[in-house]
This record gives structure tokens, C-alpha cells and sequence, in this order.
């Protein structure tokens, strides 16, 4: 962002990470005041995601090879409308996916407007038996050609028949 004034040169303005100063006072039983003041405190920018992809509903029973729907929620914190985008699983991935989709591999999406919201299912199958994880979920604006971060690894437990 950069801040100008008439008659002076452009200067950028940056984002700071001081959250501030912590000062504690108070007065003694003798009326004497006292004061401890910390040096400048340092806190990490928080940036807000513009795209947010969370998981609603996940079955609690899932059951080897039989297909379930996951419940999701796409989430635009932006002052302007995002999308359409495109839902798939990365196949980039440091361990191998026992979940994977069930039918088509990429999932069409709706633009999402300012600020709002939009529900959908996502239909997965489990291929191993014991504790798995629905990895690498990702979100991709078509319009726009860009890549969201992806969903956080989400556990779950199948089980046989």
C-alpha cells in the first residue's frame, strides 16, 4: 500500500507485527505507586483466508469399499463474489490415499458470492480397514486460475461389514 501526500515523496506503510506494550501499575500499602512496563510485543500478522474449506458431517459409521458422503461447507471471506471452482483429491501426497472420490474425480462448484456460503457432499470410498485420512482436498477457482489451500487432514475410522 503506499500513502501519498502533496508535495512529498511516496512512502510505503507496512504491516506490523507489534501488538504493543504491557504495562502493569499499581501503589504499595504506603500509597507509593509502582510500574513494570515489557519491552514491545511481537505477535505474527494474522491473514485472513480469502476461501475456507470445512468439514460439517462425516458418518460415524464407514464401512470397507462402501461409498459414504462427507458434509462440507466452502466459506468466501471476501467483499466480492468467487468462482465457479473445481473440489478434487491431490494425488500429491507423501503417504498412499486409501480415500478416494466415488465417480467422477473433479467436482464442480458454484460461484460463491461476498461473504457468503455454500453447502455440498462429496461422495468418498475407503479402500483399507483402520484409522485413514481424507488428505489433500483441494479447492481451484476456475475463473480466476487459482489454488486455495487445501483442507486439513481429516481422520476416520473404517471398519468391516
Amino acid at each position: 500500500m503506499k500513502i501519498s501526500s502533496p508535495g512529498s515523496e511516496q512512502v510505503k506503510a507496512k504491516r506490523s507485527s507489534i501488538l504493543g506494550k504491557l504495562q502493569i501499575s499499581w501503589r504499595t500499602n504506603l500509597g507509593e505507586p509502582g510500574r513494570l512496563q515489557t519491552q514491545q510485543i511481537l505477535g505474527n500478522p494474522s491473514s485472513c483466508k480469502e476461501i475456507e474449506l470445512q468439514v460439517l458431517g462425516i458418518p460415524s459409521l464407514i464401512i470397507l469399499d462402501k461409498p459414504f458422503s462427507v458434509h462440507l461447507n466452502l466459506t468466501n471471506h471476501t467483499d466480492s463474489e468467487l468462482g465457479p471452482f473445481e473440489v478434487w483429491l491431490s494425488k500429491n501426497s507423501a503417504h498412499e490415499k486409501f480415500v478416494m472420490f466415488n465417480g467422477l474425480q473433479t467436482m464442480a462448484l458454484p460461484a460463491v458470492e461476498a461473504f457468503g456460503s455454500t453447502d455440498f457432499h462429496l461422495n468418498v470410498v475407503a479402500t483399507k480397514l483402520g484409522v485413514q485420512r481424507i488428505s489433500g482436498l483441494i479447492v481451484f477457482d476456475t475463473k480466476e486460475k487459482k489454488t486455495f489451500e487445501p483442507l486439513a487432514d481429516v481422520e476416520i475410522f473404517v471398519e468391516s461389514d
